[in-house]
């Protein structure tokens, strides 16, 4: 019998991976502050933003 509904076992798996990535961003994010601002215009980033971001709420 198919349903539409995931599993158990899949719902957790989605939510370990999120898990995963959110933690994996702030440790990036994190290294990223240790740089100095030139490097990280050269990379594409701003001070601004990564400390906006590893303020921000993950939900």
């Amino acid at each position: 019998m198919a349903t539409s509904t995931r599993g158990f076992f899949r719902n957790a798996f989605d939510a370990l991976i999120t898990a995963r990535q959110r933690e994996a961003a702030r440790y990036v994010n994190g290294a990223l502050l240790s740089y100095d601002d030139e490097t990280l215009k050269a990379l594409g980033h701003n001070r601004e933003d990564l400390q906006k971001r590893s303020r921000s709420l993950y939900i």
